[in-house]
């Protein structure tokens, strides 16, 4: 018999009668693309995270692409990222002729190891990206250093991590420049979008021109300002990644509601890690203690050697209860489209080794507690399922 008789998805949205008014008024008003709600956006984020600017875009691989493009990255530059991510993380890099440059991951927190970084540096690398994967922020410290030692751009890919901090400052104020997602499974939707947070007034004017074919429209940026007011420039070669101002509306509204959603999803690994803690077939995820991570995935790991099962026969066993558990992540450099520019297995072998074990059970602030506890009951049936049987003596 199934665990439950609906679906849980490992992730959803929150919606309610306020983000739709706020939609709603502005389908009804003067502006659908980008307007008044855009900027107002841009400067609650940046309020939210304590960084002195944002730039909002249609989406988090956009706003990606658009720090490689500030950060002067360019052909031949190498950056260095982590495997364990979304390919977007990698993808901006190449999408400004770059060269990724995947650094392995350290085991406890599942972020990239600052150590591997370092051994990676050449006199090609430009930049770090890091990931805050799962919402732990990464070692930002450490990263810091390296770049600092380095000349390199720091870039942290902050899409799990709206709403965490890293030690004592929220994640978005601390990098050079710090991406977040609003994809409708992050902490806050606008159904689409991006932003970049950055206290540099220099990467901030290059993310604006960016976002909009490299056209200028301030006075004191034009190259001829005394051209009447119709006037505008494009002055470098952008793209059109404008967020529209029904998005905004939507974003701004769930903005509202952060410190709740993120209160919830804490509540959420906490029980998890209660009811898991006496379980020897998984590894829970851990906490490094210099952040507060905001918990946007919760990724077991299962100890293969005591189960009679693999990874994938788990995983189908899990939807059979209607549980729908995830993958995060099939490691970047193992991907047809990579291996065919000459990445492949072995390259990082401590991500590949965790790809290989790991589990997403689902945690998103709608669930309800008989969410979470269908969650744990089906997850200790289906592992109780699957230990193998100890050996005769």
């Amino acid at each position: 018999m199934r665990m439950r008789n609906t679906f849980l998805p490992y992730a959803r949205q929150w919606i309610d009668d306020r983000d739709i008014e706020a939609v709603t008024a502005i389908l009804k008003g003067d502006y659908l693309t980008t307007g008044p709600l855009v900027p107002e956006l841009e400067s609650k984020m940046a309020k939210t995270v304590g960084a002195r600017y944002a730039v909002a875009f249609a989406n988090g691989t956009a706003a990606l692409h658009a720090a490689c493009s500030a950060a002067g990255i360019g052909d031949g530059d190498e950056v260095i990222t982590t495997p364990m991510t979304f390919a977007a993380s990698a993808n901006c890099v190449l999408y400004q002729n770059g060269t990724p440059v995947f650094a392995d991951i350290d085991e406890r927190t599942y972020n990239v190891d600052p150590v591997e970084v370092e051994k990676l540096v050449t006199d090609r690398t430009k930049a770090i990206i890091a990931v805050d994967f799962t919402g732990q922020p990464a070692n930002l410290a450490a990263l810091r250093k390296i770049a600092s030692k380095h000349g390199l751009v720091l870039i942290e890919d902050a899409a799990h991590a709206l709403g965490a901090s890293y030690q004592g400052s929220k994640v978005g104020s601390v990098s050079d420049m710090t991406m977040f997602s609003l994809h409708p499974v992050k902490h806050v939707t606008s159904g689409e979008g991006g932003v970049i947070t950055t206290n540099s007034e220099e990467y901030y004017r290059k993310l604006l021109r960016f976002r909009s074919h490299g056209i200028v429209r301030d006075r004191e940026s034009l190259e001829n300002p005394s051209r009447g007011a119709w006037y505008y420039e494009m002055q470098e070669l952008g793209y059109n990644y404008r967020l529209t101002d029904f998005q905004a509306a939507l974003a701004v509204s769930q903005l509202d509601k952060l410190d709740r959603f993120v209160e919830r999803r804490r509540a959420i690994a906490d029980r998890y890690n209660e009811a898991f803690c006496d379980m020897e077939e998984a590894i829970l995820p851990e906490q490094d203690g210099n952040g507060e991570s905001s918990w946007h995935l919760y990724v077991v790991q299962l100890k293969l050697d005591r189960l009679r099962f693999g990874r994938d026969e788990i995983f189908e066993r899990m939807h059979a209860e209607n549980i729908g558990v995830n993958l995060h992540y099939i490691p970047v450099h193992l991907h047809p489209y990579y291996r065919r520019l000459g990445y492949g297995p072995g390259l990082c072998p401590k991500a590949e080794r965790f790809y290989d074990r790991v589990l997403t059970l689902p945690l998103f602030p709608a669930m309800t507690d008989r969410d979470v506890e269908d969650v744990i009951h089906a997850f200790r049936k289906v592992i109780g399922e699957s230990v193998k049987e100890p050996v005769a003596g």
